[in-house]
């Protein structure tokens, strides 16, 4: 087959030269521009993702800054909160512990 019989098989709509810049053209920009199509719809899906994790610490930081206010006004809550996050007691008290199942499997997850 000869490239003569080739070029005449090609429609003549895709041998106009405007046709032909402008496919070139959408070729540059969705491949090899610095600002190609690919890596936008990349970044678009971080910026998504990031956004994502955004709201989730504003609302951990909402929970927590509240949680902090309750502790520093509240004697009976500082209290409470040491006893179940950090397991103290009184001299003349004892603390049994009892873990289910399911939180022993993620301690042990935890601790690896």
């Amino acid at each position: 087959m000869k490239w003569s019989d080739l070029i005449e098989k090609i429609p003549p709509v895709f041998k106009n030269k405007y046709v032909i810049t402008i496919i070139l053209f959408l070729l540059w920009i969705i491949f090899f521009d610095a600002n190609n199509l690919i890596s936008r719809v990349r970044e678009k899906m971080e910026l998504n993702k990031l956004k994502a994790e955004k709201e989730y610490y504003l609302e951990k930081i909402e929970s927590d800054s509240s949680r902090l206010m309750e502790l520093r006004t509240d004697n009976e809550n500082l209290e409470k909160f040491a006893r179940e996050q950090y397991r103290m007691k009184n001299p003349d008290e004892d603390i049994y512990i009892i873990i289910s199942p399911e939180e022993e499997k993620k301690n042990i997850k935890d601790t690896r």
